[in-house]
């Protein structure tokens, strides 16, 4: 006899559709093996066979399907596949436990969310079993971080609370090193660091070992390799040669090699060339050689001079930095273009206009920035460290509106957060402790911009997208700053502020820089959604992240949309997969 009706988990009783069995098993087929939407439709038919044979006087529920499909699968054969349904079953059902506790409404905390926080974000005993659940991790980070306001005579109680919700509401999160280890022993928060390398072998392997403490907590480290002699020069305390810079940056590249970032993550590093360095040519095109360098971004420092003679399609000078002597010319429209030429090769270098930069440092008076954290967005003095943290956007839209009173209020408990983090941190090193408390930077960005427009209708390139772009930055950095203000006047101001530029417009001021754009690559999975300012990589693909682990990724508010149309089904799905777009 036909199966007619299904009871759903909720005990209605709603008409059967094996299409949507269908689609379940094509998506474990997906992940596992990205096709053979033929074999979940053989699949299918056996489920359902097997449940007309097993339900002939009453109607099956969701469960009862779920268990034949896994029968039916280890039964063809298929025992992978079974056990990604089964594992995206359980999964399931932990996040509809955990959607009741914590009150997040749709798009909720997803399947894919739950794997990235238990492989790598919750904390686990001797054994490697996992101790805590993503609702106790974030009263564990809240806890951690409300903790000091009492050190300013405020009420932590009442900050934990408003921490904890906006994390578990999944409207802003930390980056990743707070997550790991607040309210651990280890206790390194930040994300962003910056070390300095001068011209010596001493300095060079104090830098190695430094980056590695700094890699071993969960940091990502920033270099400036300019002040470095060029390869070939004169060693005079060995009457030898010189490496070089590119040489020297293997070294750090094999080191971070063995070095899991925090034990979690892979190590990350930037490292930074001037374009008058004599090593430059050899620094452009270091990365076009497979597995070279390979957990480097590497940068072409390059001044407004350069530009000029890019632009004038003149010669320039590369200068020795052990003595400033000038030691051969080439033309600057040719590097400019060799420069082009290796990033569209291999993604590498990337370009850092350092005057550009130095123009925007908040203090000058302290020293001149050369180097940034390795994903770019966050130029720091050497021994400087920025803890950041990212507001979801899409979570400030309602009734296809922004909620700008919520999005304030957001900006306001990040600053007090991210000033927070500040003084719970246990910095790896002192030298970076007095630097990053003299300043106390702090990292105020956003993820989930694409999907804000997709919610509020308006294409991603469009001018009314940039229009709203500029408005929503321009209104959360004066909120920033306003909230900054604020903890400057109640904390008092960052030590060094009467050496900064905000002297003369603010009475004070807790933090030297506010905002920065992370990435936000694993925070926005947590989140689930779309990462940083970024368009969506794609609609529906196969991510593969640390460990091996294949994640199967659809867009939440496509899969809205396909299933309010009409249009959505898993064959869809694995055609985008393969191509990224509809």
């Amino acid at each position: 006899m036909p199966i007619k009706k299904i009871r759903k988990r909720d005990g209605r009783i709603v008409d059967f559709d094996p299409n949507r069995i269908k689609d379940a098993i094509h998506r474990a087929f997906i992940a596992v093996e990205l096709e053979d939407g033929e074999k979940a439709e053989a699949i299918t038919k056996e489920v359902v066979k097997l449940l007309e044979e097993r339900f002939k006087r009453k109607i099956p529920s969701v469960e009862d399907a779920q268990d034949a499909v896994i029968e039916v699968l280890r039964k063809k054969g298929y025992g992978r596949v079974a056990e990604e349904y089964e594992a995206y079953r359980r999964e399931k059902a932990e996040i509809r436990r955990l959607r009741k506790r914590l009150g997040i409404e749709e798009p909720k905390l997803t399947v894919n969310a739950l794997k990235v926080l238990r492989e790598r974000y919750l904390l686990k005993n001797e054994k490697g079993e996992i101790i805590e659940t993503p609702a106790q991790m974030f009263m564990r980070v809240a806890k951690a971080i409300a903790r000091v306001d009492r050190k300013y005579g405020g009420d932590p109680r009442e900050s934990r609370e408003k921490f904890y919700r906006m994390m578990a509401r999944l409207e802003f999160l930390p980056n990743s090193p707070t997550l790991f280890n607040a309210g651990t022993r280890l206790g390194q928060l930040s994300a962003c660091f910056v070390l300095p390398v001068e011209d010596s072998l001493k300095s060079i392997f104090k830098a190695v070992m430094n980056m590695a403490l700094i890699e071993q907590s969960g940091g990502g480290v920033g270099f400036d390799f300019s002040k470095l002699r060029p390869k070939g020069d004169i060693v005079k305390s060995t009457k030898g040669v010189a490496s070089g810079p590119v040489s020297f940056m293997r070294v750090f590249d094999v080191a971070t090699d063995v070095i899991k970032a925090g034990g979690k993550r892979r190590g990350a590093m930037m490292g930074v060339l001037r374009v008058d360095h004599p090593d430059i040519i050899e620094f452009i095109t270091a990365k076009q050689k497979p597995g070279v360098l390979s957990n480097f971004n590497i940068s072409v420092a390059i001044p407004d001079e350069f530009m000029e003679k890019v632009k004038n399609n003149e010669d320039y000078w590369l200068i020795n930095p052990r003595n400033n002597e000038k030691v051969k010319r080439l033309n600057a429209r040719e590097v400019w273009n060799l420069i082009a030429e290796s990033a569209w090769k291999s993604g590498d270098p990337g370009v850092i206009f350092i005057d550009e930069v130095n123009r925007h440092n908040p203090t000058p008076a302290i020293g001149r920035i050369e180097a940034t954290n390795p994903c770019g967005e966050q130029p720091l003095l050497p021994y400087e460290s920025c803890n950041l943290g990212s507001i979801n956007l899409s979570r400030m839209v309602e009734d296809g509106e922004i909620n700008w009173e919520k999005l304030r209020e957001t900006v306001r408990n990040a600053v007090h957060f991210l000033d927070n983090v500040i003084d719970a941190n246990k910095f790896p090193l002192k030298e970076i402790e007095r630097m990053t408390k003299a300043n106390r930077k702090i990292g105020l960005g956003v993820m989930g911009f694409a999907d804000m427009l997709i919610k509020l209708g308006i294409p991603y390139n469009s001018e009314k997208a940039l229009s709203l772009a500029e408005h929503l930055m321009k209104f959360i950095t004066e909120e920033a700053r306003k909230k900054s203000v604020e903890l400057g006047e109640e904390r008092g101001p960052f030590p060094n502020f009467d050496k900064s530029v905000w002297k003369d417009k603010y009475h004070a001021m807790r933090n030297a820089t506010v905002t920065t754009i992370a990435p936000t690559g694993s925070i926005s999975i947590i989140a689930g959604c779309s990462s940083g300012i970024e368009p969506l990589f794609a609609i529906s693909f196969i991510r593969n992240v640390l460990g091996g682990k294949r994640l199967f990724e659809i867009n939440p508010l496509f899969e809205l949309v396909a299933k309010e149309r009409g249009f959505y089904n898993a064959k869809l799905l694995e055609e985008v997969a393969k191509t990224g777009s509809v």
